[in-house]
């Protein structure tokens, strides 16, 4: 195997950030007299974009009432943009990943269903010590993962074919998507979900710390 990139999920791969989607979405939810949910729940609700997180927070009866899922949606958003960095930081071992990655020269995506301004926010805000080759969240004309879509439009950005990316994420979303770009697929065990979703959704390796990566990584390039 001869990696030449490495697209990375951001929450719960690069970022700690659940407790501040959580606590966000909990005050809005509360303010509008909405049940809220605990820390562990919310490791199953975040990872299919900011809306859906919305819709899946909400009564199963509730999920289809469009106006109050467009008021909650746009709640979510203007609170997350003042909270989101108040507990969010990079996982340990994060640091020195990225910094081998510039030294071996392999090049680095960042590939989230968080929008695209809260994405770049992120990555510029808490990773800025690094380039990025590509950064991407999601906007209009860009589906959400698991579709491909923009997994490949990121390695021809980046001019590498995808069978020479590896694709590092935390959950079953980011495991479909690599196996649906032809990217090898490799699960974050630190992050939000559990090892059994990660194997079950086709991932081809776990790692339970970053600098397993360096040193599997160290090994294919040997």
């Amino acid at each position: 195997m001869n990696f030449k990139a490495v697209i990375f999920d951001l929450d719960g791969t690069l970022l700690d950030s659940l407790k501040d989607l959580a606590n966000t979405l909990n005050s809005v939810l509360d303010n509008n007299g909405l049940p809220v949910h605990n820390i562990e729940e919310f490791r199953y609700l975040v990872g299919y974009g900011m809306d859906d997180l919305v819709r899946r927070a909400l009564p199963k009866n509730l999920q289809s009432r469009h106006e109050l899922l467009e008021k909650l949606r746009q709640e979510m958003q203007e609170h997350y943009a003042k909270t989101w960095k108040t507990h969010t930081i990079p996982y340990p071992g994060i640091e020195e990943l990225l910094d081998w990655l510039d030294t071996a020269l392999i090049k680095k995506g960042v590939l989230s269903n968080k929008p695209d301004r809260f994405t770049k926010l992120c990555v510029e805000t808490l990773l800025s010590s690094w380039k990025f080759d590509q950064v991407t969240g999601h906007h209009p004309g860009i589906k959400h993962k698991p579709d491909p879509q923009g997994a490949l439009l990121m390695a021809d950005m980046m001019g590498i074919v995808p069978e020479n990316i590896l694709y590092v994420g935390d959950s079953e979303v980011d495991m479909q998507t690599a196996t649906a770009a032809g990217m090898y697929p490799l699960g974050a065990l630190w992050g939000f979900r559990t090892e059994q979703e990660l194997v079950e959704s086709g991932a081809k390796k776990l790692v339970e710390k970053p600098q397993e990566i360096i040193e599997w990584l160290s090994k294919n390039k040997a």
